[in-house]
């Protein structure tokens, strides 16, 4: 039979005893042990955190500006065709 820790990690912090206690006593209103209300709060976080660097919110104004864009390109210029060459050329060479 497998180690049912065997795919777990420990993780450890030193925090204040107040820090400790009120996060002792929001685990007991929850139902929760500590271990499990912080995991589930660190989790929670962590998924929060990630979401907004995923998310791009715009303005009316400036979703309309791209969505413009996308419908409507601009005609190239001079950069962006010499970077386009560039890059044919480097893929072309490489493969």
């Amino acid at each position: 039979m497998l180690n049912s820790h065997e795919n777990t990690v420990r993780v450890t912090a030193r925090i204040p005893v107040s820090v400790q206690e009120t996060i002792q006593r929001a685990a007991e209103l929850s139902g929760a042990t500590l271990n499990q209300f912080i995991v589930q709060a660190a989790l929670k976080e962590a998924k929060k955190v990630m979401d907004l660097e995923r998310v791009i919110v715009l303005s009316e104004e400036d979703a309309d500006k791209v969505f413009s864009l996308i419908e409507n390109p601009p005609e190239p210029n001079d950069r962006l065709k010499a970077a386009i060459k560039r890059h044919k050329e480097f893929f072309s060479e490489s493969h």
